[in-house]
């Protein structure tokens, strides 16, 4: 039986994360979506084409595990649809049995670093191979259409947190804020990245750190999942745990390169004055 007040509780989750996105700047205008498990037969999702910086209680939609909405009798719709991106959920969902909700955002940082090429996959901050484990870059597909739920397939079985080629992240949690947190660990991570590449030089973590830190995220994961440690072939920024560490080294920056350095700066300026 449908508990009510769960789902009041959970329609005040979702509102607040999607706050929190917009406020932050992980998304723009009506970007971004979130889901939650209401029970085990439907989700309260974020409806198409509304801001979610202005998104109250009331915008929300349920759908069943199929994405098609549910009967006035269980939530009203108020003319609201859910995004065609909930079919990216859903997958989620199917391959993930052990989540309670889904969080997509287009963090500007992180969507930029794909565009460049460039990979969230090696191991530089311990935080984030605790928390999160390896952040993965899938294949692009065309947002919206019914590719984006066969990139994230495989991957989303044994990652928390995927990088969608030029298209943004996805995030995976226990509740909407614990799927929001790790969103903000991804572009955290990306922002680090970034400045390093800016200094010159990215350094990845020891191989006995990563180890470590491997072993502690495997132990924090619980009996019903494991983690056996980074991505090496899906990352190549060093050896591997097998071999010895390679930082990455960068080439002297062109005169090109050193404007679109002050450029990068510039916005990176901006968008922290934003926060």
């Amino acid at each position: 039986m449908l508990n009510m007040r769960e789902q009041d509780t959970l329609r005040q989750q979702v509102v607040q994360v999607c706050h929190l996105m917009y406020q932050k700047n992980l998304i723009a205008a009506t970007d971004g979506n979130v889901s939650v498990r209401w029970g085990e037969e439907y989700l309260i999702t974020t409806p198409s084409g509304v801001c979610k910086g202005l998104l109250t209680e009331e915008d929300l939609v349920v759908t069943d595990l199929r994405g098609q909405l549910a009967p006035e009798t269980i939530a009203p719709h108020n003319g609201y649809k859910p995004s065609a991106e909930l079919r990216t959920h859903l997958e989620a969902y199917r391959q993930r049995p052990d989540i309670r909700a889904v969080v997509h955002a287009h963090p500007p940082i992180t969507t930029a670093l794909t565009v460049a090429g460039v990979s969230l996959a090696p191991c530089i901050l311990p935080e984030t191979l605790v928390n999160i484990g390896t952040i993965v870059t899938t294949k692009y597909a065309t947002p919206t259409s019914a590719d984006v739920p066969l990139v994230i397939r495989d991957l989303i079985r044994e990652h928390d947190a995927l990088v969608l080629d030029r298209h943004g992240a996805l995030t995976v949690g226990s509740s909407p804020m614990d799927a929001y947190t790790k969103m903000e660990k991804v572009e955290n991570t990306a922002l680090v990245l970034l400045i390093a590449r800016l200094l010159g030089r990215v350094q990845t973590l020891p191989i006995d750190e990563v180890r470590k830190l491997s072993a502690k995220r495997d132990q924090l994961l619980g009996p019903e999942r494991h983690f056996a440690g980074p991505d090496c072939a899906l990352c190549q920024a060093c050896e591997g745990l097998s071999g010895d560490q390679t930082p990455q080294k960068l080439e002297p920056l062109s005169q090109q390169e050193a404007l679109i350095r002050t450029v990068v700066e510039q916005v990176l300026a901006r968008l922290q004055g934003r926060t």
